[in-house]
């Protein structure tokens, strides 16, 4: 994708030369470039728009350009357009010429030096409502004319976040102004663009009346994120896409920081473990990569697009933070931002400021005291050892702390470490290792990460703190305690294994008094039982044995973790068709969670974190046939199409009315009458979801053949859909081979190394567990051309199923046991 250009004589050093290029193209059928877009208006009219995505490398489909993000400049843009259009673009429009009475040019005013993936041009009949911040910069949100009612929440959160961002960051927002808009066609969920950020219209709208608890957490969080890419990412760039994680772990882990500020309310803690555990089980493969990984062709940047760029890296950002305290954190980030301001950088100058804020931070503390010597706490918060130290409790001050040496051992190999517990009266024994999935692990040798343990006692809930640099530690308590848990509120990103008797006393310790430990350490702990299982450290049984807790628990995050380790097991089952032990584990799961189910009310009342879980639950209970659940949402379906649709639904409860009644053909056939009308554009993906869930073939492979036609559908919604059918008992093989059969078409649409692509190959085959199906997947990839069969998500689909195929082999009979014990 280079372009030469050759000069009728020697160019100069140090010489200015201007390059003028004629150039013109077609809009893209895709979803980036400039590309086209439509959506039809109450009365069914068809209109078009054109709009930009350029990130990572697709400016040069809208104009020729040094199309790297390390070749900043400033952009003067003019768009000629009809009068009934409106042109938007970076910064606001300095003037309008009329060039016929049909043609307007408009002349935008220069931008500020940026990277070109960041340029955007959107030519529309969008309507918009602004406000002004505290600081002055002018907010607007364009939506298309119909549903510009429901563009209040996004604008109201956008100003309080850039707001919380100017204060966090000391760094005034550059530009005089910034946009909004969402757009009926886009592939993924938004785009940073400098004064111009872009959403799927899921992502920005909002209907106070209609929209769920999760849409709104959705479109703060979304919103925070593209805010915060306005100096990460924008003000500041990574060098090269191998450090893309810069940019995205950033804004990850911004969303979180501003939102629990500017709206405390959504409580989106409880939702941070989540995304430490998807990165996780990627980064558990060994088709998983390096935060920082050399990455050159086009393909290769956009598959950085992933949960290791994003969730690993906002994931390790926190553990920094926490590591280096709040205050220290935020001053190296301010220090980063404003030494680096309109350049590019790479890893270690994040770890340079860092260290330097720390330096200027840096005092003592005492630390606890251990046997009879007296122990000094590094500035940094944290006893460590010195190198020299023999295993005696010797605790000394370290070395200033280097946080690049820290933080390369996360950055820069892939994986995360497994630490061993075994705890001998006072003495506790450590060890880490990397904690690998697969048939056949590679060796861990040559894996070392500093990690900042955290744990507390039955004696102590104070957090005490570690750093571990080393393979193997002893740790000295001042008591014999009954129990200790690792890794506090899952702050590190790491798992802990128990030896001996540890798991069961702590096991004892959730049946006796569950509550005595924090929801998060609650979660962690329901999270890693299953991972130990899955490297052989731990019995299924054990980890079984732990769940029968959940009976008892109420708080939304260790409820979803157990749902999130069960139903997989379950969707395993259900795909071998196996002796009715499936219909036992499943009566297990609805068991653990009947009490609870039972207590919900059909409402959308209470807090968000209330909401979301009754959300979850009903729909749970109604898919996995709990009887009273069905019933209810049955009744409520029924009165809802008696009405035509016109009832008005509690938001939270609708996912399960309507999965309930699309399992009957009529129900079905109408719920798909709703899903095209402007009324129902809110809840368009619960509807969905709810068709997926047909047990009809037919209906299945037509919403599959619909969403790649794009017409009643949008393709940008087809890669959800398929790998809802793919989940489907009667639809994976549809999916599989709906997948096999459009390869070419999706490659088209999607581009090759997007995440829309992986989120197919891995959804469709994830639950795969016999060696036909292993077969299957391996000869379809292998019969593409290079490029697509050395695709990472196809290395971690093969990765995933030989890991399901194994653990039925080596897990089934035992947990039948436990099922029929218990």
């Amino acid at each position: 994708e280079q372009l030469a250009l050759l000069a009728a004589r020697p160019l100069r050093a140090g010489h200015n030369y201007t390059l003028r290029i004629q150039y013109s193209a077609n809009l893209s059928e895709s979803f980036h470039g400039f590309y086209k877009s439509t959506y039809r208006t109450q009365d069914g009219e068809l209109r078009v728009l054109a709009v930009t995505h350029f990130e990572p490398t697709m400016a040069r489909m809208a104009f020729p350009c040094f199309d790297e993000p390390a070749f900043k400049a400033t952009f003067s843009i003019r768009i000629r357009r009809e009068r009934k259009h409106l042109a938007l673009s970076n910064m606001p429009i300095v003037k309008s010429v009329n060039l016929s009475p049909w043609l307007v040019e408009d002349h935008f005013d220069t931008t500020v030096k940026m990277s070109t993936y960041l340029v955007a041009f959107i030519i529309s009949d969008f309507k918009s409502i602004s406000k002004i911040t505290s600081h002055g910069v002018k907010v607007s949100v364009y939506t298309v004319p119909d549903k510009i009612n429901q563009a209040h929440y996004a604008l109201d959160a956008a100003v309080k976040l850039l707001d919380f961002y100017e204060d966090y960051f000391s760094i005034p927002y550059p530009l005089p102004k910034q946009d909004l808009a969402a757009i009926p066609d886009f592939q993924s969920g938004a785009m940073e663009n400098w004064g111009l950020t872009t959403y799927r219209e899921s992502a920005l709208l909002y209907d106070p009346e209609k929209s769920s608890a999760s849409s709104k957490l959705w479109t703060s969080m979304v919103v925070a994120h593209e805010l915060a890419h306005q100096w990460f990412g924008n003000l500041v760039t990574m060098e090269w896409w191998n450090d893309l994680w810069l940019n995205e772990g950033f804004a990850k882990f911004m969303e979180f920081l501003s939102v629990s500020v500017t709206h405390p309310e959504l409580r989106v803690e409880d939702h941070f473990l989540r995304r430490c555990f998807d990165a996780m089980e990627v980064d558990a493969l060994n088709s998983s990569h390096p935060i920082s990984t050399p990455v050159e062709d086009p393909a290769q940047i956009l598959e950085m697009f992933d949960d290791v760029s994003y969730n690993k890296g906002s994931c390790i950002l926190n553990m920094l933070r926490d590591y280096l305290t709040a205050d220290v954190f935020k001053a190296g980030l301010v220090q980063y931002l404003q030494k680096y301001s309109y350049q590019n950088t790479r890893n270690e100058d994040l770890w340079n400021s860092l260290s330097n804020a720390n330096f200027s931070f840096f005092c003592f503390q005492i630390c606890p005291t251990v046997g009879t010597d007296t122990n000094e706490l590094q500035g940094d918060g944290f006893c460590r050892r010195s190198r020299q130290s023999s295993s005696t409790a010797h605790w000394t001050k370290g070395e200033t702390l280097d946080v690049g040496a820290m933080m390369d051992t996360w950055t820069l190999q892939k994986g995360f470490p497994l630490v061993t517990v075994t705890v001998r009266g006072k003495n506790v024994h450590l060890q880490q290792e990397r904690y690998v999935n697969g048939a056949d692990p590679p060796s861990s040798t040559g894996y070392l990460w500093h990690i900042p343990l955290t744990y507390v006692t039955s004696k102590s809930d104070a957090v005490q703190r570690f750093l571990m640099t080393t393979k193997a530690d002893v740790i000295i308590l001042p008591e014999e305690v009954e129990w200790v848990k690792f890794n506090v509120d899952m702050n590190g990103y790491y798992i802990v294994h128990y030896e001996g008797d540890g798991w069961d006393r702590l096991i004892n310790l959730l049946k006796e008094n569950h509550t005595v430990i924090s929801s998060s350490d609650r979660a962690n702990l329901v999270n890693n039982v299953f991972q130990l299982v899955r490297v052989k450290k731990l019995p299924i049984s054990k980890a079984f044995d732990l769940t029968s807790y959940l009976r008892r628990e109420r708080e939304i995050m260790p409820v979803l973790q157990g749902l999130y380790e069960l139903i997989p097991i379950y969707r395993l089952m259900e795909r071998r068709d196996v002796d009715g032990t499936e219909e036992q584990l499943e009566e297990y799961m609805v068991n653990l969670f009947k009490d609870l189910i039972d207590r919900l009310s059909w409402s959308d009342e209470g807090s968000v974190s209330e909401r979301l879980l009754r959300h979850s639950l009903l729909l749970f209970a109604c898919l996995h046939r709990y009887r009273p659940c069905v019933d209810r949402a049955a009744g409520y379906f029924a009165e809802w199409q008696k009405s035509n649709g016109t009832l008005s639904l509690p938001a939270d409860v609708k996912t399960a009315v309507y999965a309930v009644g699309a399992q009957t053909p009529a129900g079905w056939d109408f719920l798909l009458g709703k899903y095209g009308l402007l009324a129902f554009n809110t809840e368009r993906e619960d509807i969905q979801l709810a068709l997926s869930f047909s047990g009809s073939q037919g209906k299945l492979q037509w919403l599959m053949d619909e969403g790649l036609r794009g017409d009643i559908i949008r393709t940008q919604d087809l890669p959800y859909i398929t790998v809802f059918v793919a989940k489907n008992p009667s639809g994976y093989q549809l999916a599989w081979t709906f997948l096999k059969q459009n390869w070419e078409k999706i490659v088209e649409k999607f581009e090759l190394g997007s995440s829309s692509v992986a989120v197919m190959v891995t959804g469709v085959t994830g639950r795969y567990s016999t060696r036909s199906q292993l077969a299957q997947v391996k000869e379809f990839f292998s019969s593409l051309d290079e490029k697509s069969s050395q695709l990472r998500c196809v290395q971690q689909a093969i990765e995933t199923i030989e890991d399901n195929i194994q653990w039925m082999d080596r897990n089934f009979e035992e947990l039948k046991t436990w099922l029929q014990n218990n």
